[in-house]
């Protein structure tokens, strides 16, 4: 699995939520099996999205596609992003 961590600053985290949920770029048909969005305790203006793919290459695909996204809503719904492609190497619950 691959997943890519988005963090950034949100001015409103309500309303970038709202934003989130309409889902415009398609989450399911670009590839993501699963999502988490995180949201830090201390920073109530930062949001944390963890998408999960099968590939790199889906989650690199979205990432460009998110660029250009981002690059429409900087400075009002979203700030200063910071991405990672991430492998997943070990997972285990208790």
């Amino acid at each position: 699995m691959h997943i890519l961590r988005i963090e950034h600053a949100v001015p409103d985290f309500g309303g970038w939520k709202k934003a989130f949920d309409s889902d415009p770029l398609g989450r399911k048909k670009a590839g993501v099996r699963r999502y988490r969005v995180l949201r830090p305790v201390d920073d109530p203006k930062c949001a944390i999205v963890d998408l999960e793919f099968e590939s790199a290459i889906e989650a690199e695909a979205t990432l460009v596609a998110l660029r250009n996204l981002w690059r429409q809503v900087a400075g009002r719904l979203m700030e200063n992003p910071h991405v990672r492609i991430l492998e997943s190497v070990e997972s285990k619950e208790y």
